[in-house]
């Protein structure tokens, strides 16, 4: 009894230690999504994703998710964002809600941030992810965006769309 005990207790850290290595490379694919679309790094932004994506940005749009190959996603994603002077995706708040080793669900906060001159759009909400583990990292196979509030000019999404559709 007194070793199954202390075979429990010297192996609790060591897996401790392997879900927080799940966590934090988790927490890292969120950030590349974010981070890599602020930074226009598009291969970033695409290995964080599966090969095929479902995303749900209805709380704020309307319509219906939408699952698609991650290449369409990282290229509608490319052609769109740099319409605006500037972008700020802050995510934070990360915190996995379930892991099994091959997939894994995940939520955070999250406030986006774009201006086009002196105009200015923020929203704010939360993501919930769906991963799986993929080549020994993990990836996003779905995102749902809720939107909590927004404040400022939602029209400068349409005007990034023309600005970027125009080369600027």
């Amino acid at each position: 009894m007194k070793r199954a005990v202390l075979a429990a207790m010297l192996a609790a850290p060591l897996l401790g230690g392997a879900a927080m290595a799940d966590q934090t490379e988790i927490t890292a694919t969120l950030t590349d999504i974010a981070a890599g679309a602020d930074r226009h790094d598009w291969q970033r932004v695409r290995e964080a994703f599966a090969d095929t994506v479902t995303t749900d940005y209805t709380s704020l749009w309307g319509g219906d998710p939408v699952t698609q190959p991650a290449d369409e996603l990282v290229a509608g994603w490319s052609a769109f964002l740099p319409g605006f002077d500037s972008t700020h995706h802050m995510v934070t708040n990360h915190t996995v809600m379930s892991e099994t080793g091959t997939s894994a669900t995940a939520e955070a906060d999250f406030t986006a941030t774009h201006r086009i001159g002196d105009g200015l759009w923020t929203l704010g909400g939360r993501y919930s992810y769906e991963l799986e583990r993929s080549d020994d990292r993990w990836k996003v196979t779905s995102m749902t965006m809720t939107a909590l509030w927004e404040t400022g000019d939602r029209g400068l999404v349409a005007k990034a769309g023309e600005r970027a559709a125009g080369g600027n």
